[in-house]
């Protein structure tokens, strides 16, 4: 029990002041100011996570309330030995205020990262299938300017390049596979001869080998906006669903 005339600290119980001799009452304890105090190292570590929060999307919140919270008890019970009351209290308090404001950012930031990982997907497909309409041509131009047989043409493209990776032959999209690809089964007979615009490859569902034609062809992997399309003249370009009617398939008008 402090004494409340010199202060000192007096044992529980005690009715005089063992120092002075003042009669003790139930006095609350009085916290006088320690020279030289220190600021809590949690407080800080508090406020700095809790500003972090804000740039992290809450991610330091948990361990900024934490730290807060036991730098709070700590400075209570230091006697005035410690201080930053205040950078704890920041550390609580503006993860909690940045609540409401990082739920709508990431109300807001949500589809457009799910748009952009869909554009992504859509880009490695085109550039897989690049790879394998180059990879189409180089077999033709060493076999008298005819691509593969349309029955096994994923499996000659292979046994013609072993360092070709069956992973090309799938799209991101699709978690099904083996591959996603199709040939245009009218190219097998003018091979590099047919027409520079005429469809050489297509996004079709999961197979293998497949060889058709608009029945086979699917915008599935890319949400119904389109598909990839590889032409004959081995650029690889993704066309909407409504141009698809527009595409060649055949050497004819």
């Amino acid at each position: 029990m402090f004494c409340p005339k010199c202060g000192t600290d007096n044992p529980e119980g005690v009715n005089i002041c063992r120092n002075c001799g003042q009669v003790l009452t139930n006095v609350m304890p009085v916290v006088t100011a320690v020279p030289n105090a220190k600021i809590s190292g949690l407080a800080i570590a508090s406020m700095i996570l809790g500003i972090l929060s804000c740039c992290t999307f809450l991610l330091t919140a948990p361990l900024a309330i934490i730290f807060g919270i036991i730098s709070l008890i700590l400075i209570a019970k230091s006697q005035g030995r410690l201080k930053g009351l205040g950078f704890a209290i920041t550390g609580i308090v503006v993860p909690i205020a940045a609540l409401p404001i990082v739920a709508i950012l990431m109300g807001i930031m949500m589809p457009a990262m799910a748009r952009a990982r869909m554009v992504a997907q859509r880009i490695v497909c085109g550039q897989d299938m690049a790879v394998i309409s180059k990879e189409m041509i180089l077999y033709a131009e060493n076999n008298k300017n005819k691509y593969p047989a349309i029955d096994n043409w994923c499996d000659l493209l292979i046994q013609n390049n072993p360092n070709l990776i069956k992973r090309i032959f799938r799209c991101p999209c699709d978690k099904e596979g083996p591959s996603s690809y199709a040939i245009n089964k009218n190219i097998e007979k003018l091979g590099l001869n047919s027409p520079p615009d005429m469809v050489l490859l297509f996004e079709s569902k999961p197979g293998w080998n497949q060889s058709g034609g608009p029945e086979l062809l699917t915008t599935e992997n890319h949400h119904g906006e389109g598909c990839n399309i590889a032409f004959n003249d081995g650029h690889v370009k993704f066309v909407l669903t409504e141009d698809i009617k527009k595409l060649r398939w055949t050497a004819g008008p």
